[in-house]
């Protein structure tokens, strides 16, 4: 049937200005997208963080929590972490934004210990000052950290600029940044992540192994800056190597000095010929063929004394049956030339 009028419309279409459509079209995420987004966030990173961390804690299996963050001041953001704490600020995320760590010393000395192959337990008894080998645990973790926020920001995108998998410090072999320390401090207020008077985000960190160990640690970060750091989608599976159990021969410890001595002898003394005693007094030594090396209260080897090179030297003989065996053969000069001055 052919009709004999054409018909119109009722009404004119409606029409928009640029300016209108432009923001609808560049809008955010509403509230409850961000919340998703926020919750994929956090558990994407607990993963990551759960197989990293594995190794640096003698190989434990992990689970890790991230608590939903409170919005909070910069200062009461500084002030639940303290006066004082092991703290670092990081570089994380695909625009470099700058975020605050935080552990306080009995987490770091217990995490430190774990490393060791100790059982990581929290005990009393803080030292004024973080020992050297915790501070080199605390910034070791604090990378590791970093680079799992950095790679959960990315979301199921690879990093732009990433053309090889990630190395062991914290950045991919393309040249991208995956996350770093950039200071580290006791005071938290020294590092200035953020305005005092500025809306921070808090999340609490729990790790937590096999043997009902749970450590602790405290993240904040710029409200203004979380949304840099939040995925666009779900995570992509990214491609790992296999990583070994930190060992005394590998980061963070190896360069870490260690103070050694021989004893030559031991003889009993009254203490009635102590207070006797006077410059000029002989006391003969009954020295054994055989003296240890001793690292603390610890025997790490056995030797005979001797000279090397016109200097007093201890050629090691044997270690004891308790000695570890699993470590890497170690390049040893000719025995001659073995020797500790005691």
């Amino acid at each position: 049937m052919r009709m004999a009028h054409e018909f119109g419309s009722a009404r004119a279409a409606a029409t928009h200005c640029r300016e209108l459509l432009s923001h609808s079209l560049g809008r955010g995420p509403n509230p409850e997208e961000r919340t998703a987004q926020l919750a994929a966030w956090r558990r994407d990173l607990a993963r990551l963080l759960a197989d990293d961390l594995s190794a640096l804690l003698s190989g434990d299996r992990l689970k890790v929590n991230i608590s939903e963050p409170e919005t909070i001041s910069g200062a009461e953001a500084l002030g639940r972490i303290g006066m004082v704490a092991a703290n670092s600020l990081i570089r994380v995320g695909a625009s470099g934004e700058t975020a605050l760590l935080s552990f306080d010393f009995a987490t770091a000395i217990a995490l430190t210990d774990r490393s060791f192959g100790g059982d990581g337990r929290i005990a009393g008894g803080l030292p004024e000052a973080l020992p050297r080998s915790a501070a080199l645990l605390v910034e070791e973790t604090a990378t590791m950290i970093a680079g799992a926020i950095t790679q959960a920001s990315y979301g199921d995108m690879p990093p732009p600029s990433a053309t090889g998998a990630s190395t062991a410090g914290g950045r991919a072999s393309g040249g991208a940044s995956c996350g770093e320390v950039i200071v580290r401090s006791e005071s938290a207020a020294r590092l200035k992540p953020f305005a005092l008077d500025a809306q921070a985000l808090f999340f609490v960190f729990e790790i937590a192994n096999r043997q009902g160990c749970t450590w602790r640690a405290a993240l904040a970060v710029a409200a203004e800056r979380m949304p840099r750091l939040l995925p666009g989608g779900g995570r992509r599976p990214r491609s790992r190597a296999a990583r070994q159990p930190a060992t005394g021969f590998a980061a963070p410890f190896a360069e870490m000095p260690l103070a050694l001595h021989v004893v030559l002898a031991e003889f009993d003394l009254s203490l009635a010929r102590l207070q006797t005693l006077s410059p000029g007094d002989m006391i003969p030594l009954a020295m054994g063929r055989q003296v240890p090396l001793m690292v603390g209260e610890t025997v790490l080897a056995h030797g005979s004394v001797g000279t090397a090179a016109d200097h007093m030297a201890i050629r090691l003989t044997r270690f004891p049956p308790s000695a570890p065996a699993s470590h890497p053969p170690v390049s040893r000069p000719p025995a001659a030339h073995q020797g500790v001055a005691p």
